[in-house]
């Protein structure tokens, strides 16, 4: 069965979605994985884009089924790291404090590191949405070849937003005095 059938009963829609879309589960959550570490749940996100594809099949036919799913993937993904730039920089503190209670770094040390996250964080905040993207996807470990595919422009304008982000956060973070 091609296409599922639309305004069909449950088990020819079921039988569909098991053998067209639920069979990719696998394979969608190992791509998520490899291509954005810095997910916190890629389960979670694989059983909403299986309940996405679920949903449009009830609309309409779904000509590429696997397609639709690893897109849908992608774009939940990129939601999720878009939404949350600073959770990475509290994530990152809060290993390196705990590493530094071990290693018995001092508290004005520790202190200081915290302010300097947080000032970051504020500075990443701080620049024009398109730079703060790119930055944020940079900084989760996204090359510029797959940062310019994953917002769609050209690998040269990824760049020049890589470039004013810096600019912007370096200007921002020595108005506060972090060299």
């Amino acid at each position: 069965m091609k296409y599922p059938p639309v305004n069909s009963d449950d088990v020819d829609t079921s039988r569909w979605f098991d053998d067209e879309v639920q069979v990719h589960a696998v394979a969608l959550r190992a791509w998520l994985r490899a291509k954005y570490p810095a997910l916190v749940d890629p389960d979670n996100l694989v059983q909403e884009s299986l309940a996405r594809v679920w949903r449009a099949a009830q609309r309409a036919r779904v000509n590429s089924p696997k397609a639709f799913l690893f897109t849908t993937a992608s774009h939940l993904a990129l939601n999720e790291l878009r939404r949350r730039p600073t959770v990475g920089i509290e994530a990152v503190d809060d290993d390196h404090i705990a590493l530094a209670s071990v290693e018995a770094v001092s508290t004005p040390d520790m202190v200081a590191h915290r302010e300097e996250l947080t000032l970051l964080a504020q500075a990443v905040q701080t620049l024009p949405p398109r730079c703060r993207q790119a930055l944020t996807l940079r900084l989760y470990g996204l090359a510029q070849k797959e940062i310019a595919a994953e917002l769609g422009i050209s690998e040269r304008a990824v760049e020049a937003h890589l470039t004013n982000g810096l600019r912007g956060c370096t200007k921002f973070l020595a108005k506060w005095g972090v060299p």
